[in-house]
């Protein structure tokens, strides 16, 4: 019987001792290390006051940015912690130059996550016309249908890394490339890529990359992360701005806003300083592991989630191949949403996805016998009709 050595993380993650944990998708467990993270915190503000901004907080965003850059495989120095995914997308949409009359065309896909997708109508001038890329599944984008979309009219392709209903990884490498090679630019969502799949935004040499702490790097809310190719930064005029973008921002200079050449040229007003404290310890855990262990852990995992889906006799809702598939399997027994609420019940934490199912997401921390103990829990409750009482009225 083969070991597996990632359970010796389980001890650092309080709620595994409660529950069935198999929710990382959408919000990763709490380390241990966060309580000590938060109290350092709290004790530098309460001893040293104002003073705190000179013992590391002003440089904060900048200090976790490097923690998390080699997750995606970017150097140090550009990366930098936001709010929000919703606020660093507009600080990027909004600081770019959509002026060229001849690159009228932005493509997405109908899979993207839809609050990318708000914010991006919001700043596009009125001459921008958006591609959507069906899906011909609900499950994958075509990867031939997105190149032939990208063409010398299209000026951005923003597009998610991960799809977050099917866990389907998208080509990144390809269509950075043929995004280049027409002249277009590409942003891309990492939300469900970074900590559980490699990512490698240099080699790609990919243009913006926006994720999350909260889920894969179990670095809870209020943990963005953006990277921007340097070279690009003197080309991004940011409308979302403020005195930390500023070259020298304690000039209080209320006349003119001389921006930064470096990844804080697209910082904006002061950050959250305790939710950049209790992002770290869950980064630390996932450098200390490595992404490859992590990776060869999920896919097996996933695979077993599948296999016992298959058993069961429940459609499967998410890429069968492991190349194509990230930490996530989405399957769709019948009364899908009952169920699931009938798991939360249970203390079995999962979550529903309208045009999908239910999402099963094992993370390092997992047991195969916390993933067969869910499978099994479905069979019963669709059995005993347990589900019904979570009917809508």
């Amino acid at each position: 019987m083969t070991t597996d050595s990632l359970l010796q993380w389980r001890d650092e993650f309080p709620i595994l001792s409660r529950c069935n944990y198999l929710i990382s998708n959408s919000l990763g467990a709490m380390p241990r290390g966060v309580y000590d993270s938060l109290r350092s915190y709290a004790d530098t503000w309460a001893e040293q006051g104002v003073s705190a901004w000179g013992s590391g907080w002003f440089e904060l965003p900048g200090t976790v940015g490097d923690k998390i850059a080699p997750l995606l495989g970017a150097a140090p120095d550009t990366v930098l912690a936001h709010q929000n995914a919703s606020i660093a997308n507009s600080i990027l949409f909004g600081g770019m130059d959509f002026s060229d009359a001849k690159r009228d065309k932005v493509v997405i896909t109908e899979l993207d996550f839809p609050s990318d997708v708000y914010v991006l109508r919001r700043w596009l001038p009125g001459h921008i016309q958006v591609h959507m890329v069906k899906s011909p599944d609900g499950i994958t984008i075509d990867t031939e249908e997105l190149l032939d979309a990208i063409d010398e009219r299209t000026r951005l392709v923003s597009v998610s890394h991960v799809l977050f209903r099917s866990a389907y990884i998208m080509p990144a490498r390809e269509i950075v490339a043929k995004a280049h090679s027409v002249g277009a630019q590409v942003v891309f969502n990492g939300y469900h890529s970074v900590g559980v799949i490699p990512v490698e935004v240099r080699e790609w040499d990919a243009d913006f990359y926006i994720g999350g702490t909260l889920k894969w790097l179990c670095g809870g809310p209020g943990g963005v992360f953006m990277y921007a190719r340097p070279d690009l930064l003197p080309s991004l005029q940011p409308k979302v701005t403020g005195w930390f973008a500023h070259r020298s921002p304690f000039s209080f200079d209320v006349e003119k806003l001389e921006l930064r050449e470096d990844a804080y040229r697209l910082m904006n007003g002061t950050p959250g300083i305790a939710s950049l404290h209790a992002v770290q310890p869950g980064v630390d855990i996932i450098a200390q592991i490595g992404v490859a262990a992590i990776r060869e852990k999920s896919v097996r995992q996933t695979a077993l989630v599948i296999e016992l889906a298959d058993e069961l006799g429940y459609e499967v809702f998410s890429p069968r191949d492991p190349a194509r598939r990230a930490g996530t399997v989405t399957v769709n027994p019948p009364h899908a949403y009952e169920l699931s609420c009938e798991l939360l019940a249970r203390d079995i934490k999962v979550d529903f996805r309208p045009k999908a199912g239910i999402r099963i997401a094992p993370h390092f921390y997992n047991s195969d016998a916390e993933i067969k103990a869910a499978m099994s829990a479905i069979a019963e409750i669709l059995a005993d009709g347990s589900w019904r009482r979570h009917q809508p009225a």
